[in-house]
C-alpha cells in the first residue's frame, strides 16, 4: 500500500520531539513495495557438477565387453554414477540454501535431461528451476517453468502457491490471486496462501476479506506474532480501533522486538482515543526501527502519524 493515511493528533509537541530526536533529520526511506520478496544467500565456492554423459545412466554393464562379467566394476560404476546423481540433485534442490542460482538452473536442466526423476516426480526439477529462474528475474523462463511443474502435479499447493507469488511480484493481482485461491482450495490449512492471498485483498481495499484471511491464518499459527501485527493493521485501516490495539498488543507479548507492533498499537490507541499511552509506543518503535520516524510530522503543538505502507 504505497499511499500513507495522515491522522492529525493533539499529541504534545515535547514527547513527539522527543520521538523524532531519535533520528536527526530523517531522510524518507522508500516504503517497502507490497510484494513477496526473494531472498538469495551469497553462494560458498563449490566445486564444478559432474559432466554427466548423455547414456551415463543407462546400465554399467554396458562398460563390461565379452566374456565373464567383472560384477565388482560394474557395481563400483553404479556406485560413482549413483553419487553423480545425488550432487546433481543436492545443487538443484539447494538445500542449505547457499547454492548459486546459475549453478542451480543448470543442476535442475542436467537433471532433466538425463531424466534423473521419472514420471511426475520430475515436477520437483521444474519447480526448483522455475524459483531459480524467478530469483534470478528471468521471468519467462519462471513462469514456463511452473506450469511444466503443475502439468506434472496439478494438485499440488505448493507450486500453484509459488506461481502466485511470481504473479504478485509481476504485479498481475489477478492472476496471483487465482493461483492463491487455487493453492487453499487444494490446503485449506495453507497460511503462506492465506496470508498472500489476503495481501492481495488488501491492495485492492477489501479489508473485510483481508482481515477474514488473517484470522483464519492466526487460527492456525497462532504464535506467529507477524499475522497478527497484519490483521491490527487492517482492522486500523477499518477503523476498528479497539481490535486493532488488541491485536498489536498479541504481536507485541510474541514478539517484544516488533517494532511495527507498537507503532500501530499507538497510532490506533491515539485515532481512537483509547488511553494515553500511544506516545510512549510510538516512541519505543522508533527506538527500535528509526526508520519509522519517517512518518511522524511535527506542527506547532501536533504531531501527525501516518501509516507505513503495508
Amino acid at each position: 500500500m504505497r499511499r500513507l493515511l495522515w491522522w492529525q493528533l493533539p499529541i504534545l509537541l515535547a514527547a513527539a520531539a522527543t520521538a523524532n530526536a531519535q533520528v536527526p533529520n530523517p531522510a524518507p526511506s522508500a516504503p517497502p513495495e507490497n510484494k513477496p520478496q526473494v531472498t538469495v544467500t551469497a553462494p560458498r565456492d563449490v566445486q564444478d557438477l559432474p559432466q554427466l554423459k548423455s547414456d551415463e545412466f543407462v546400465n554399467c554393464m554396458r562398460m563390461i565387453g565379452a566374456g565373464d562379467v567383472d560384477y565388482v566394476q560394474a557395481n563400483l560404476c553404479q556406485h560413482e554414477l549413483g553419487a553423480q546423481k545425488r550432487v546433481v540433485v543436492e545443487a538443484c534442490v539447494n538445500s542449505d540454501g547457499t547454492t548459486a542460482l546459475p549453478r542451480i538452473i543448470q543442476a535442475c536442466t542436467e537433471s532433466l535431461d538425463h531424466d534423473i526423476y521419472e514420471g511426475n516426480a520430475r515436477f520437483f526439477l521444474y519447480a526448483d528451476r522455475a524459483a531459480a529462474y524467478f530469483a534470478a528475474g528471468d521471468k519467462q523462463h519462471a513462469v514456463d517453468d511452473y506450469n511444466e511443474a503443475l502439468k506434472l502435479a496439478s494438485n499440488n499447493s505448493y507450486v500453484y502457491y509459488n506461481r502466485g507469488v511470481f504473479y504478485a511480484a509481476q504485479s498481475d493481482g489477478d492472476a496471483a490471486l487465482r493461483d492463491f485461491n487455487t493453492s487453499i482450495g487444494i490446503n485449506a490449512k495453507f497460511v503462506p496462501a492465506l496470508r498472500q492471498r489476503a495481501r492481495i485483498y488488501l491492495s485492492r481495499g477489501n479489508f473485510t476479506d483481508a482481515r477474514e484471511d488473517y484470522s483464519k491464518a492466526i487460527n492456525l499459527e497462532p504464535k506467529t506474532a507477524a499475522l497478527w501485527s497484519e490483521r491490527g493493521y487492517i482492522s486500523l485501516r477499518l477503523r476498528d480501533y479497539e481490535s486493532a490495539v488488541k491485536d498489536e498488543a498479541e504481536a507485541i507479548r510474541l514478539d517484544p522486538k516488533l517494532a511495527r507492533a507498537y507503532y500501530l498499537r499507538g497510532a490506533a490507541a491515539a485515532f481512537g482515543g483509547l488511553g494515553d499511552s500511544a506516545l510512549n509506543d510510538i516512541k519505543t518503535a522508533v527506538d527500535l526501527d528509526p526508520s519509522l520516524a519517517t512518518y511522524i510530522k511535527t506542527q506547532g503543538k501536533t504531531a501527525s502519524l501516518g501509516l507505513p505502507p503495508f
